[in-house]
């Protein structure tokens, strides 16, 4: 069982949010919303492993407040 990795582990991260920030660059909210969707679909195939994507979903939810 592989265990979720929340401490910084990007090389050179500056450089991911501006990859990430351009990616976004020009579209509309739907489009945004929608490449958000696709880009964590192809990056939870690629982990592939059931319990350490449960753990990130729930670690993700606890931070958004209660309406």
């Amino acid at each position: 069982m592989t265990k979720l990795i929340t401490e910084p582990n990007l090389p050179r991260p500056d450089d991911f949010y501006q990859e990430l920030t351009d990616l976004h660059r020009d579209l509309t909210d739907e489009q945004s919303v929608d490449v958000n969707a696709r880009l964590i679909l192809l990056l939870c195939n690629h982990i592939g492993d059931q319990e350490v994507l449960s753990e990130a979903m729930q670690t993700a939810r606890k931070h958004i407040p209660a309406q």
